[in-house]
């Protein structure tokens, strides 16, 4: 840019002229972001981006800003500090500083000093039918995972003070790269981001302090879990460069499709096919449970979809102390295959329904009757529900 179309820097970040340091800073981090061309589709993001990071060089730093303040851009021209002043070195230090965070560093690591590094989270799902799920399970897995190296502990060597300077990051922990305008910085594969190797690696870890294994592990799943859960065990991941902390495993639950149930929930749901004959005259009828076989009453009459309720008999929930409920469908099981005499007390049935008084006359008669009419009605369906069992 040339001087006379530069706008003015404290425009740029959009702070006072008296912003302190940390305004600038938090307002070059944003615009920053804003405005990085790797996260940034506008056209012209990439030169937005030069702007702002050359008004941040001059107004963080104390001498030039009262250059700037006192002189302008003249001033600055005559430090050499323009727009072609600012060397690559301080654009680097100022990316890796403001924008560790953003980009995944942190901390030591934005900076780029050694770090230790922590193992890896792992994950697996287990299945489990639903009877494992409500009652809860101990699951025993095998592991294939990066343990920690028993010859020399976890240390990289049985001397861990016999240690130098990594070469090939001098130190750092990380290695930085360029890649057109911008600087990559990446963890020193050598190290490991520790800074420094063995003089005597152990043998068998390479001095990493971590071998690849495969362990057996006993997982305690609680009774009540559901698919969508996940159990965390602390520490039990893989193990960390060097002694450094171990990852977490994660433990997803999916629980199968049951034949006989369906999960809502803390309650359970069922279909009972209860036979025409027991539906109508009413009785008792054998159903399972995930606690074993119970009996229940079927009161007479019973229609199809009726619903029934058995209390306490769903899932202890892990998140609370309540217990769900069972709750029995009915489906009506219409008989087939008649024989003619079955088929006749069919016919027989449907003329006691029509003479039972399907019209409101009939209804009103019966009431002021009595039971009797009713009893007789009521006696002859009997008569042929028990016939249709024969």
């Amino acid at each position: 840019m040339a001087g006379a179309t530069k706008r003015d820097y404290y425009e740029v970040l959009g702070v006072a002229r008296d912003a302190d340091e940390a305004t600038i800073k938090r307002a070059f981090k944003r615009l920053a972001i804003k405005y990085h061309p790797d996260h940034c589709s506008e056209p012209d993001a990439e030169e937005k981006f030069r702007e702002i990071n050359e008004a941040y060089q001059v107004l963080s730093d104390p001498t030039k800003r009262q250059m700037y303040d006192q002189h302008g851009f003249d001033g600055l021209n005559s430090m050499g500090q323009g727009a072609q002043g600012f060397s690559s070195q301080d654009f680097s230090d100022i990316f890796g500083d403001i924008f560790g965070d953003f980009f995944g560093g942190g901390g030591g690591a934005s900076r780029g000093g050694p770090r230790v590094q922590p193992g890896q989270d792992m994950r697996i799902v287990v299945e489990l039918s639903l009877e494992e799920a409500v009652s809860g399970v101990t699951r025993k897995i095998n592991l294939k995972t990066l343990a920690e190296c028993e010859n020399c502990h976890g240390q990289g060597s049985k001397n861990p003070s016999n240690r130098k300077e990594c070469p090939r990051c001098h130190g750092q922990g990380f290695i930085q790269s360029r890649q057109g305008f911008f600087a990559v910085r990446q963890e020193c594969p050598d190290c490991h981001g520790a800074g420094f190797v063995f003089t005597d690696p152990c043998p068998k870890c390479h001095g990493e302090g971590r071998v690849e294994k495969t362990r057996s592990l006993n997982i305690d799943i609680p009774a009540g879990v559901d698919s969508g859960d996940r159990i965390r065990l602390r520490g039990a991941g893989m193990a960390g460069v060097r002694g450094a902390p171990s990852g977490d495993l994660f433990v997803d639950i999916r629980v199968r499709p049951h034949d006989i149930f369906t999960r809502d929930g803390n309650d359970l749901h069922c279909e009972i096919n209860v036979p025409f004959v027991t539906a109508a005259l009413g009785g008792q009828m054998e159903i399972p449970t995930l606690e074993g076989k119970v009996n229940i009453t079927i009161p007479e009459g019973t229609q199809p979809g009726r619903v029934m309720r058995l209390a306490n008999k769903g899932v202890k929930s892990t998140r609370s102390r309540t217990k769900g409920h069972l709750y029995c469908h009915i489906n009506v099981e219409v008989p087939t295959g008649l024989s003619e005499e079955q088929k006749d007390l069919l016919r027989r049935f449907d003329e006691l329904s029509h003479k039972g008084g399907a019209s409101k006359e009939a209804s009103k008669s019966r009431v002021n009757q009595g039971k009797n009419t009713e009893e007789g009605v009521f006696s002859s369906m009997k008569n042929f529900f028990n016939d249709l069992k024969k």
